[in-house]
């Protein structure tokens, strides 16, 4: 497992973008800010036990800066607010990443949904495709208009539908993802019962591999029974068996074999993994059954009796 470098930052900027929702802007102590690309994520170490996966907002072409936007979640595990209440200009801290599970792909035409903060990954490819004279359109929910963020800056760039709940009801995607084109791919994120949503009517009637999701919550699982099984750590020389309740990550590190992990929930793809041997049962946001020979380690499991793992 390739281990990722850190980053020295220090906050150069703090603003309140709508209720809620505060951006913060970063540049390298050291001077070697990382590049990235339109949907890719960096790890904030907020302290050595708070680490949380921001999606990064801004211009991918000022390699001098990064910016993320963090929703406050009154029921969150603290890291947002940590960054609302503690973060300010001046503050230094590490980075890990950036990492991209949520990629923007080549096509014709796109078509964005988003959902409250959902809005922060798709923002770049926006402002991407809009620069390169693409075709796109957007759909963006919100709980009020005072919710949602970046809102002039999307209508400077092009004609979107904005849809407060408070003013004109849930997003209308009966209407949105009519007709479907085979030239054109669906990017959303947002909450949860959004995704489902939009999965659902893709699944039904557009083509395979036009909707890309990114989730910020673990997908919830239908799985209710989990299995024993072995995992060979091929690097490490151990075999490691994973009780039915316990995750492979959890029982490898108690094992004393040494691996990367972030969010723990499926979400941020930090501890995925190469599969040499064996069918991964993947229980994560990210991947799917298609994907052999990969597995996030925090949460998915095996449908065979043994994997054999590059660990």
């Amino acid at each position: 497992m390739t281990i990722e470098p850190e980053f020295a930052v220090m906050v150069t900027d703090r603003r309140d973008l709508a209720d809620g929702i505060v951006e913060l802007t970063m540049a390298a102590t050291d001077g070697h800010t990382p590049k990235w690309q339109p949907g890719a994520h960096i790890d904030l170490i907020l302290r050595p036990d708070l680490v949380r996966q921001y999606s990064l907002c801004g211009d991918p072409e000022d390699h001098g800066r990064l910016t993320v936007a963090v929703l406050r979640e009154a029921s969150g595990r603290g890291g947002s607010a940590h960054v609302h209440d503690r973060l300010t200009v001046g503050e230094r801290l590490r980075i890990r990443g950036p990492r991209n599970n949520f990629p923007l792909r080549d096509a014709q035409r796109y078509r964005f949904i988003a959902g409250g903060v959902g809005i922060t990954p798709l923002l770049p490819m926006i402002r991407t495709i809009a620069g390169h004279g693409g075709e796109w359109s957007l759909h963006y929910g919100g709980r009020t208009r005072a919710s949602m963020a970046y809102l002039p800056e999307l209508s400077a760039l092009g004609p979107i539908e904005v849809c407060p709940q408070s003013e004109t009801g849930p997003l209308d995607l009966d209407t949105i993802l009519s007709n479907p084109d085979p030239e054109t791919l669906v990017y959303c994120c947002g909450p949860e019962p959004l995704l489902a949503a939009v999965e659902s009517r893709c699944a039904a009637t557009w083509p395979a591999g036009a909707l890309h999701l990114e989730r910020f919550a673990p997908k919830p699982n239908e799985v209710t029974i989990d299995s024993a099984f072995d995992v060979e750590c091929a690097q490490s020389g151990v075999t490691v068996h994973i009780p039915a309740n316990t995750s492979v990550l959890d029982a490898v590190e108690q094992a004393g074999v040494a691996v990367m992990s972030s969010c723990r929930e499926g979400t941020c793809g930090t501890c995925e993994t190469v599969v040499l041997d064996g069918i991964p049962d993947h229980r994560d946001s990210i991947l799917t059954a298609q994907d052999t020979d990969v597995m996030m380690i925090c949460r998915s499991r095996a449908h065979t009796p043994r994997l054999v793992l590059d660990i």
